[in-house]
């Protein structure tokens, strides 16, 4: 397969510890929560304070049909494995003509599930891999 295959208005390129592992089709997940804690004041029944507590950061999902660049990550998971070093990266949204969209710093990366290709010769689809990072949160950049 050559990269003329992202046919999409919109694609991602992820990078961690500085090596490029390619670019994804779809990128979900980029997103924040903030635990809000309540406090009911004592003699005012009819107000409660809503206080912000602990940002929880949620885990980013790519998917991708299968490239040469699959190799990048399985070589990246292959040195997680002997020693887990969480790592800073990017993920670029990037037009079809290489144009940035928009980027984001993303800190503290640790690979949490890639799931691998099924490969069936009756279906005429891509074989799709998907990636499951977890991180210590992220910045647009």
């Amino acid at each position: 397969m050559t990269d003329n295959i992202f046919a999409t208005s919109v694609f991602f390129k992820l990078a961690i510890g500085g090596s490029d592992l390619g670019a994804f089709h779809t990128c979900s997940g980029l997103g924040a929560e903030v635990e809000m804690e309540t406090y009911a004041e004592g003699g005012n029944n009819g107000f409660t304070w809503h206080l912000p507590g602990r940002i929880t950061w949620t885990n980013i999902t790519l998917t991708r049909p299968v490239t040469a660049d699959t190799m990048k990550i399985a070589r990246w998971l292959n040195e997680t494995i002997r020693r887990v070093e969480p790592k800073d990266g990017e993920i670029v949204a990037l037009r079809p003509d290489l144009s940035r969209i928009i980027s984001w710093q993303v800190h503290g990366i640790v690979p949490v599930r890639w799931q691998g290709p099924s490969f069936d010769p009756a279906d005429s689809q891509a074989a799709i891999e998907t990636l499951e990072i977890a991180h210590e949160g992220l910045e647009p950049s």
